[in-house]
């Protein structure tokens, strides 16, 4: 088929969503799941099974999936591969990158198997994919051949989603589990962080398979200076899992010295400015990943310095547990806490914003204070026009998400790295 046909196939589907009988059936509990797994087949089929031409390698975790993927990528190019990759950030095909802007990377509709067959045809050798929790729970794993299968790490997320954090960790799971079937004649290699508490959870679902387990805290980077989208002990075990993966397909242990021209991920540990104070834009959006972020950018400013944060949390009863506890981790580390809207969707940004609060005033720091400014520009400014020589200024949440989702099933464009590059111009 044609470059365009994922396209054309997609219209098509939306044309059936407009019909009364298939919004009703689609209210089945166990319909939207049939609904899907037809899908991973018909896609399969129609692209004619293109993982079968290539090497596909899955990431899988909570949090660091994005710069793992692009870390793997990074090393097998820089071996003198040709690769392609799906993150949540951009999707790259050979020399070829761009934005994702499907606003997540387990996008339905069996784009993967057109991904994976523009990846066949541009003569990739490898295709290194982002696998979360909702795409495995709708089979979007499916009807492809692995030949990697990566765990990170799992925290809570995505609650309501999922039911239980029970039902959230098995979603992740099925994929190693799919993975260790081999359906397709491929042998798979599985790869796991062995610091995570669910460590053998993903050991025993890779069922007795090739394993590689890995640690942030055993690679060396002597004699290496890592570049500052790569702080922290987090990056550490990104690292350690995209290098654990180069080393089994037998990169050279040369290879890792490239690490320091690693440009980083957009919206990852990103910095906007380093002078006279620091500026970044990190995605950031569970209590575990804040707290990391904190305590890296903690020891990253310059004494006597503040940690300025600029903190929202996403609405339409997403995972609500966790702003009580994000704000008590933002008043523990940060000297300034300015809350805002992050993606309120059919919530009041005002009731958010005061669930965050509420675990701020938990914390009695006396080096903390708290303001609440809803228009998340106005809340960047303002966070920026606090900082002093020295200082960081964090912005959590967005990362490099292109818009803010609001009531009514609406969107507001935006670029938070383009609106601080902003509002520090004209400074």
């Amino acid at each position: 088929m044609k470059a365009n046909s994922w396209e054309r196939v997609n219209k098509i589907l939306e044309g059936f969503k407009k019909f009364p009988l298939f919004r009703f059936l689609y209210r089945i509990s166990w319909a939207p799941r049939v609904y899907h797994f037809f899908l991973a087949l018909a896609g399969a089929l129609i692209y004619y099974f293109p993982s079968r031409k290539i090497k596909v390698i899955g990431v899988t975790g909570t949090k660091g999936k994005s710069t793992t993927v692009e870390l793997i990528s990074f090393f097998l190019e820089k071996a003198g591969y040709k690769t392609a990759f799906f993150s949540s950030v951009h999707i790259k095909i050979g020399d070829e990158i761009k934005n994702n802007r499907f606003g997540n990377s387990s996008p339905g509709r069996f784009f993967l198997q057109y991904f994976l067959r523009q990846a066949v045809n541009n003569s990739c050798r490898y295709a290194i994919v982002e696998i979360t929790s909702q795409g495995a729970f709708l089979f979007r794993h499916r009807f492809i051949a692995w030949d990697g299968a990566v765990f990170l790490n799992i925290h809570p997320e995505h609650i309501e989603a999922h039911g239980s954090f029970e039902k959230y960790l098995d979603a992740k799971l099925s994929f190693f589990r799919y993975a260790a079937e081999s359906p397709f004649g491929k042998s798979c290699r599985f790869f796991v962080n062995k610091n995570d508490k669910h460590a053998r959870d993903f050991i025993n679902a890779a069922g007795g398979k090739e394993l590689v387990l890995f640690s942030g805290k055993e690679i060396s980077f002597k004699n290496i200076n890592l570049p500052d989208g790569l702080l922290g002990d987090f990056n550490r075990e990104n690292v350690a899992a995209a290098w654990a993966v180069a080393k089994s397909e037998n990169v050279s242990e040369d290879i890792l010295k490239f690490l320091e021209k690693f440009e980083g991920v957009e919206g990852r540990m990103d910095f906007v400015q380093k002078e006279p104070f620091g500026v970044v834009v990190d995605y950031a959006h569970t209590p575990d990943s804040l707290e990391a972020v904190y305590q890296t950018l903690s020891f990253y400013k310059k004494k006597p310095g503040w940690l300025i944060c600029v903190l929202g949390s996403c609405g339409g009863g997403r995972d609500r547990w966790k702003r009580l506890k994000m704000g008590e981790i933002a008043a523990r580390y940060c000297n300034f806490v300015i809350l805002t809207n992050e993606d309120p969707y059919d919530e009041q940004p005002e009731s958010i914003i005061d669930e965050i609060a509420s675990g701020c005033s938990q914390i009695r720091s006396p080096r903390s204070e708290t303001l609440k400014i809803i228009d998340r520009k106005e809340a960047i400014k303002k966070a920026i026009s606090l900082a002093k020589r020295g200082d960081v200024v964090v912005c959590t949440g967005k990362g490099s998400e292109q818009s803010i989702h609001i009531a009514g099933g609406k969107t507001i464009s935006w670029s938070e790295k383009g609106i601080i590059e902003q509002i520090l111009n004209k400074n």
